[in-house]
């Protein structure tokens, strides 16, 4: 890419004490409640891998394209010399991967396979904070790195839509390497424990920790997850459907409905409704399959 460098004068106001407490605790607030309700990476671990997997395989072919460009600029451009190329393309690269996170977050709202499909359309205002996102960044630190020499970086809004272009596109590969790094671990060799699978069900900072086997279904219920267990409790937590079908598919449990995902194990009987619908009966839960998973209904006849 071609940046351009120029001297400009720039004013600064300090924040007040007030203002920056406030913001540290809404943040902290922030991460308190995605971390406690297992959004960011789940609670059995797999998803952390999946992040860190995807980010990585993010983190070389970026880097790869900057030094293509640091090499491409060196030569085309010279009167630049080899500084400032490294500066602009590593400052890009940092910011890139210091703001992967909007991707990962959206993936987890939306995979690729989300149902129901209008999910996805969550990508587009997510591409263009992702964008904004690492445009701030990579300008922040060239500026700071250009302060540091005793100059001054600027950088023109006209510019952004090259950028946006360009962020769309690593946007677009970032969340099918989640994909990619989720399908692939899916796939691996699976490690047979001799102890029931736990999983932690986690509301706020409350945790409660139950065997998979005893959770019979999970039911959409707006912002948060209903777990129907075995024994007759009913616990929530925040957290997307959607998510938790991603997590808990390697475990026996499948999507029935929209609002539906249930413990394939546990199934014990399946009532026609006509129409093409079904009544999952899990006990004493009846859990409603509907004609649009026709691949659910053939799992739980062959469970």
């Amino acid at each position: 890419m071609s940046e351009t460098a120029e001297h400009a004068s720039s004013s600064r106001t300090a924040p007040s004490s007030q203002g920056q407490g406030a913001a540290r605790r809404a943040a902290s607030d922030g991460w308190r409640v995605a971390g406690t309700s297992g959004l960011l990476f789940g609670t059995t671990g797999k998803a952390r891998q999946v992040f860190f997997y995807g980010l990585a395989a993010m983190a070389l072919i970026v880097g790869a394209v900057n030094v293509v460009n640091v090499t491409t600029l060196y030569h085309e451009q010279p009167f630049y010399g080899a500084a400032a190329p490294i500066v602009w393309e590593s400052s890009s690269w940092a910011s890139f991967l210091l703001f992967g996170l909007v991707p990962w977050l959206a993936y987890r709202f939306a995979p690729p396979d989300a149902e129901p499909r209008w999910r996805l359309f969550m990508h587009v205002p997510a591409a263009v904070l992702f964008s904004a996102l690492h445009v701030a960044g990579f300008v922040g630190l060239r500026k700071f790195i250009y302060w540091l020499v005793g100059s001054t970086y600027g950088y023109r809004l006209a510019q952004f839509p090259y950028e946006l272009r360009k962020d769309v596109f690593g946007y677009v590969l970032t969340v099918g390497a989640f994909w990619i790094a989720a399908r692939l671990l899916a796939q691996g060799p699976q490690q047979i424990s001799p102890e029931p699978r736990v999983f932690d069900i986690r509301d706020g900072a409350r945790l409660t920790r139950v065997r998979l086997a005893d959770v019979l279904a999970i039911g959409s219920a707006g912002n948060y997850v209903e777990f129907m267990l075995r024994d007759g409790r009913k616990l929530l937590m925040r957290s997307p459907l959607s998510a938790l079908e991603a997590e808990l598919r390697k475990d026996g449990f499948v999507r029935t409905h929209r609002s539906w995902v249930v413990n394939a194990g546990a199934v014990t009987g399946l009532k026609p409704e006509g129409s093409g619908d079904y009544t999952v009966e899990l006990g004493s839960v009846a859990v409603p399959l509907s004609r649009r998973y026709p691949e659910a209904l053939v799992q739980l006849r062959g469970a």
